[in-house]
């Protein structure tokens, strides 16, 4: 054989690591030993019985002894990865092979693992995984008859995954049709099949390519060809691997839904959540498998957390679809009509329900006209959601059913308006009917009847889940807002007064809610209700519904204990951040959104309120304490339930016992209730009406109340004053008046701006506020001052630029003139010399006497005038330029010194440059 042991030096190193990790260096060196004789028996022997033999005891041995595990790591992977390549005909020695890889590859003996801190199964895989063309020799093994060797092959293959899950999955692409064996595999018998499915499970949760390739080999029709086998939703485990799979394959893949989507469709899915007549009885592993298709339906709705661009079409297309195959009658039917469904079922069904109308006006459309039951107790869906919402004492079964109105009111003001027409003033004080009386009462009585409430504990927290549905209602729709305006509660007997507004009432649970607070905080005994969520959700109701409505605020400023108690709750520490930062909100709209011109609810009255109760330093602090609380809320996304897995599905029939629990042990701000509170939406209502309300503060506080100016008595004309002199004392007031007016509004206006820019600080005490107010107006005097001379300095530095700009153009003028001297001196000076040689011509032609005589001296006097006359002329004009430059070039001197130059400097160089040449020339004539 070509792999043989030969002497290994590995056995040495074997025996150090098992001395050394275990403790004991002869009992690890005798089972190394041990180890070794099997692989050298397997490798050298002669008899095959021998062999196969040796190869039993070393799986033996390996899935049983940790040591064995290490050492078998050590030296047998060439081995038995040998056997595999060179024995393909031996089906013996193959499966006996890929048994003992498994055994090696499956952790034993924890505790020891634990106590060594070394885990042999980790390690193992570690280095099969980097054996060369290991996983495609493992891959080709599929495709063996044996049942034994695809069944151990697939074992193997899941265990490297789940040790070494990258390199598997990079091996597994770079090999050719190795996806194509895996899927094959979906086709074998039952128990491969099954292990396949667990393969392909953790193969696809992370791999985009791995993802689509499945797809395109036809991972869709076999998983739902399984399921269908399986039973659908009344299957086993394996219909929950499957829908695990199907998840995955979904997940942050819009090309995968949109394949599903045009191919297969969406029927088989939504067959899982049709129950059978005969089988409304509930296992633990149907509920999970209904759970796990409704995942998917919401993972299609939703697109994920994760949303690739062109997300929103592929959602829309998905809820047109699945709306086209009536999948709405399955979720009302789990979410609404079937009680007996386990809570977490109810949940999920009804948040599916909200994604797919939201946005969606089919959809919408759909939802408002559906009735659900049948007669006698058929009744519109909406108001059997409203009915859940009222009455169960699942907090999560409310949040879902109160997220289906928020779905179906965001962007709807159609639905919102049908709504809230049926909200109508009641005759006479009504309690909540039995719920065989509730299927013939309009949506809008019955929300009324949650919102007028006897005054206990119980009936408050009906009260606050009302008025969370009334604010979808109302939200960003002034119509609404208008007409449940003018909804008022009749008193119980017409002895008792008038009718109240819904308004006012309102106002009034929030502050037994507040006193039922503080009653079960001094009580041995705290209620376990979630009384500590009434305030955050009845002051969300008010934000929203005071909201641009002005007629909403003055209904609210018309009683004034209403302004009382918001001044007490922001001014009271003991209450939670989101209380007093919503109170200061809703304090801030009465000044925004007042629209009263006098009287004791204008904006004035409001912001004197505020600044005398509060003050406006603590006031503004609300705000600023409330945002810092909030993103880490907003970054939060959307609670949903985690995927399902073999891991996690024990206990998904006890989830909604933990949630509860959960729930009443959370941190406040922790709460799934407040976290609903403060969606997305709300937050950004805020983020806006700070803004405002601050501005709105700000410009109110720095102007007076009154228009109307009254003189003082004093001003009246005196006895014996003349008309003049009583018309120029009173004109002297009146400007020392308007001077310190103006002086008073600026600096409040300053103050104001301050305080509404940084919040303040409200710990400083009078005497530090008013040396920050010397400080203060002494920093801005100072701040002007050096604004002003530093825009003296910019205006004289442009002077200066002005003019050096103008002294260098005349520099370069006087140049240009010295150089048109010059050229004529150089004429001048040729003209000479031609004369000369004139004259020496003469000279010569009368000594030799052979030609007439002429007459030189006139020629040459001629000559001389003529070259003296042009000269002349030349000369004049140049010297009336110089004259004219030379007198700007002074007017420039003197300016140039009032700014302090020194013009000797400047001037220098001119001179020196034009008297270059006339030196020379000097120097020639020498």
């Amino acid at each position: 054989m070509d792999f043989k042991l030969g002497r290994l030096n590995l056995n040495a190193v074997a025996q150090g690591v098992g001395g050394l990790v275990f403790g004991n260096e002869n009992s690890s060196a005798s089972e190394d030993s041990y180890v070794e004789r099997l692989l050298d028996r397997i490798s050298n022997g002669v008899l095959a019985e021998d062999r196969r033999a040796a190869l039993t005891e070393l799986q033996s041995v390996v899935a049983e002894s940790h040591s064995a595990q290490l050492a078998f790591g050590a030296m047998g992977f060439p081995v038995l990865l040998g056997v595999l390549k060179e024995e393909r005909d031996d089906v013996d020695m193959i499966r006996g092979s890929l048994e003992t890889l498994v055994s090696a590859l499956t952790p034993v003996d924890q505790n020891q693992a634990l106590k060594s801190g070394v885990q042999p199964a980790l390690m193992n895989s570690d280095l099969l995984s980097r054996e060369e063309e290991s996983i495609s020799l493992l891959l080709s093994m599929l495709e063996e008859e044996d049942f034994y060797v695809r069944y151990y092959t697939l074992q193997l293959l899941t265990a490297l995954l789940t040790h070494s899950q990258n390199r598997l999955q990079e091996a597994i692409l770079s090999t050719p049709r190795g996806i194509t064996r895996l899927i094959d595999m979906l086709m074998d018998r039952e128990v491969i099949r099954n292990e396949a499915l667990l393969l392909l499970t953790h193969l696809s949760r992370e791999a985009e390519e791995i993802k689509k390739i499945l797809v395109f080999e036809g991972a869709f029709e076999k998983i739902f060809s399984i399921i269908k086998e399986e039973g659908g939703s009344d299957g086993g485990v394996v219909v929950q691997d499957c829908l695990e799979l199907l998840s995955n394959l979904l997940r942050k893949t819009p090309s995968n839904q949109i394949l599903l989507r045009e191919t297969v469709g969406f029927e088989p899915l939504i067959s899982v959540l049709k129950l059978r007549i005969s089988s409304y009885s509930f296992t633990k592993q149907k509920t999970v498998n209904l759970l796990g298709a409704l995942e998917i339906i919401n993972l299609l709705l939703t697109g994920g957390l994760d949303a690739e661009p062109g997300a929103d079409t592929n959602r829309f297309a998905n809820q047109t679809v699945l709306a086209q195959k009536r999948v709405l009658d399955c979720l009302l039917f789990l979410g609404v009509e079937s009680q007996w469904v386990a809570v977490s079922v109810r949940c999920l069904a009804l948040r599916c329900t909200g994604c797919l109308v939201a946005r969606h006006s089919q959809n919408l459309d759909a939802l408002a006209s559906k009735v659900i039951g049948e007669e006698p107790h058929a009744e519109p869906a909406l108001n059997s959601i409203l009915r859940i919402i009222l009455r169960t004492s699942s907090i999560h079964e409310f949040l879902a059913a109160d997220y289906v109105f928020k779905c179906f009111c965001e962007k709807n003001p159609d639905g919102q308006s049908l709504l809230a027409s049926t909200i109508i003033s009641q005759p006479h004080s009504v309690t909540l009917t039995s719920p065989e009386e509730d299927f013939k009462t309009p949506f809008g009585s019955m929300l009324l009847k949650g919102l007028t409430v006897n005054e206990n504990e119980g009936d408050l927290e009906i009260c606050c889940r009302a008025a969370s549905v009334l604010s979808y209602i109302l939200q960003d729709n002034f119509h609404c807002k208008e007409r449940v305006l003018k909804v008022a509660i009749e008193a119980t007997m017409p002895s008792l007064g008038v009718p109240e507004p819904l308004l006012h009432r309102i106002v009034k649970y929030l502050a037994l809610a507040a006193s039922l607070r503080s009653k079960n905080a001094d009580s041995k005994n705290p209620s376990p209700a979630g009384d500590s969520n009434i305030q955050p959700i009845i002051l969300r109701l008010l934000v929203i519904w005071l909201a641009d409505c002005p007629n909403a605020v003055q209904s609210f400023l018309d009683s004034r204990p209403h302004l009382t108690y918001l001044l007490e709750l922001v001014s009271n520490n003991s209450e939670t951040v989101w209380v007093r930062g919503l109170s200061a909100v809703i304090l801030g709209e009465c000044v925004l959104f007042n629209k009263a011109r006098e009287g004791n609810t204008d904006a004035f009255m409001v912001v004197d309120a505020i600044s005398q109760k509060i003050g406006l330093t603590s006031y503004f602090l609300k705000f600023d304490e409330m945002r810092k609380s909030l993103p880490f809320i907003s970054s939060k996304p959307p609670q949903h339930h985690k995927p399902l897995e073999r891991s996690n599905a024990a206990s998904t029939t006890e989830i909604e016992d933990a949630n509860e629990h959960d729930v009443t042990n959370q941190m406040h701000d922790e709460d799934p209730v407040v976290i609903s509170v403060f969606d997305g939406q709300f937050i950004s209502l805020i983020n806006r009406l700070e803004t405002d309300i601050r501005e709105s503060i700000v410009d109110t506080f720095s102007h007076t109340k009154s228009k109307v100016t009254v003189i003082p008595a004093e001003l009246e004309q005196k006895s014996g004053e003349k008309n003049e002199d009583y018309i120029k004392r009173l004109k002297a007031f009146v400007e020392k008046q308007c001077r310190e007016m103006q002086d008073l509004l600026g600096r409040n206006a300053t103050l104001a701006e301050d305080l509404a820019k940084t919040g303040g600080s409200s710990e400083h005490g009078p005497d530090q506020r008013a040396i920050g107010s010397r400080d203060r107006v002494q920093t801005e005097t100072l701040t002007r001052d050096l604004h002003e001379a530093m825009q003296r300095i910019e205006m004289l530095k442009s002077e200066k630029e002005k003019i050096e700009a103008e002294a260098s153009m005349y520099r370069n003028v006087a140049g240009k003139m010295e150089s048109d001297l010059q050229s004529l001196s150089d004429a001048y000076n040729s003209l000479e010399q031609v004369n000369y040689r004139l004259e020496s011509e003469v000279k010569a032609l009368r000594n030799g006497g052979s030609e007439p005589h002429l007459d030189i001296e006139a020629i040459k006097s001629e000559a001389r005038e003529e070259a003296q006359k042009e000269s002349e002329a030349e000369l004049n004009d140049l010297l009336v330029c110089l004259g004219q430059e030379q007198s700007k070039v002074e007017k420039l001197s003197a300016k140039l010194e009032e700014l302090g130059e020194d013009v000797d400097a400047l001037l220098e160089g001119i001179g020196d440059d034009a008297g270059l040449p006339d030196d020379g020339g000097d120097e020639e004539d020498d």
